[in-house]
C-alpha cells in the first residue's frame, strides 16, 4: 500500500530534508516515527527537498507499508512520535504509481522578508530582514521578467545537479501586508538555491540599488555573477504542490497570518 502525506516543519530545527551524516533532518525523523506506526521500516521521499532552515507549508511525501491503518490513525500515530517542529496534515492512500515528486505538475515558494530598520526577535528565523525600505511594487515590476520559459542559469547556485536550467515560472508577485514583504514564486520545478537567488536580485531593484528592467538583462545573460547574492535561508517556505486532479489531493497550503496564500 501507497500512503501521501502532507506536512509541514520548521526548517530552523533540521540539517535539511535529506537524511546525511549530520543530524537531525526532517526525512529521518519522518522515517523513525512512521517506523513505530507501521511496526517496520519505512522510507519516504518528498516533493522537494529543502535545506537547513528552510520551512514548509505544504510539504508533500510518500511512502510504501504493509501496515493496515487508517488515515487518522497514520496522522496521529505519527504526531503523536514526532518533535514539535514537524506536523502531518493529511494522510491518504494512493495507487501505486503516484510518486511525491515525479507525479508533480508544479510547486510553490515564499520567500518572507520583514521590512523595518530594527532586527526581529519573535521571527527570527522564520522571516528574513532588510532594515533598508523596499520598493515593493518595483520589485513586483521586475518580477514579472521571470514569468514564462527560460534558462534560469543566472539564478542557479553552482551546486545544482539539475540535467537543464530551463524552468517555467508560472506566477511570480511581490505584495506587501505591513512590515512583511512577500515574494510567492509558481514553477513547474525548481533549480537549487532558485527561489533565494531570485530574492537577491529583486532585493537589489527593491533598495534602489538597479533598476526595474535589470532583472531582464541579467536574466538574459545566463550568467550567476551578474545576478544578486543568494539570500538567506530564513523567511523561504515551500508551500504547496499541485498535482493532477485524479489523485484527489489536497493542494493548497495553510494560510500564513502575514499574508494570502496564492494560488
Amino acid at each position: 500500500m501507497r500512503i501521501a502525506l502532507g506536512i509541514e516543519y520548521d526548517g530552523r530545527a533540521f540539517y535539511g530534508w535529506q537524511t546525511q551524516r549530520q543530524t537531525p533532518t526532517v526525512q529521518a525523523t519522518l522515517e523513525q516515527a512512521l517506523g513505530k506506526v507501521a511496526n517496520h521500516p519505512v522510507s519516504v521521499i518528498c516533493a522537494g527537498r529543502t535545506d537547513t532552515g528552510v520551512h514548509a507549508r505544504g510539504q508533500v511525501v510518500h511512502f510504501d507499508t504493509t501496515a493496515d491503518r487508517s488515515d487518522r490513525s497514520w496522522i496521529l500515530g505519527a504526531n503523536a512520535n514526532l518533535p514539535e517542529t514537524v506536523c502531518v496534515l493529511w494522510a491518504q492512500a494512493v495507487d501505486d504509481g503516484f510518486h511525491a515528486r515525479f507525479s508533480a505538475l508544479g510547486r510553490r515558494y515564499r520567500y518572507q522578508l520583514l521590512n523595518r530598520w530594527v532586527r526581529p526577535a519573535v521571527d527570527v528565523g522564520r522571516v528574513s530582514w532588510e532594515r533598508r525600505p523596499l520598493d515593493d511594487e518595483a520589485m513586483h515590476e521586475a518580477a514579472q521578467a521571470l514569468k514564462g520559459e527560460h534558462d534560469f542559469s543566472a539564478v542557479r547556485s553552482s551546486g545544482c545537479r539539475a540535467n537543464h536550467p530551463v524552468r517555467e515560472i508560472r506566477e511570480i508577485s511581490v505584495s506587501r501586508v505591513g512590515e512583511i514583504v512577500s515574494i510567492d514564486v509558481a514553477a513547474n520545478a525548481f533549480l537549487y538555491h532558485m527561489v533565494r537567488n531570485i530574492a537577491g536580485t529583486l532585493l537589489a531593484v527593491g533598495r534602489g540599488e538597479q533598476p526595474v528592467e535589470w532583472v531582464a538583462r541579467v536574466l538574459a545573460t545566463r550568467d550567476r555573477n551578474q545576478a544578486g547574492v543568494t539570500a538567506p535561508p530564513d523567511g523561504l517556505y515551500f508551500m504547496g504542490v499541485r498535482y493532477p486532479t485524479e489523485y484527489g489531493l489536497p493542494e493548497d497550503a495553510p494560510t500564513w497570518p502575514c499574508g494570502e496564500t496564492k494560488s
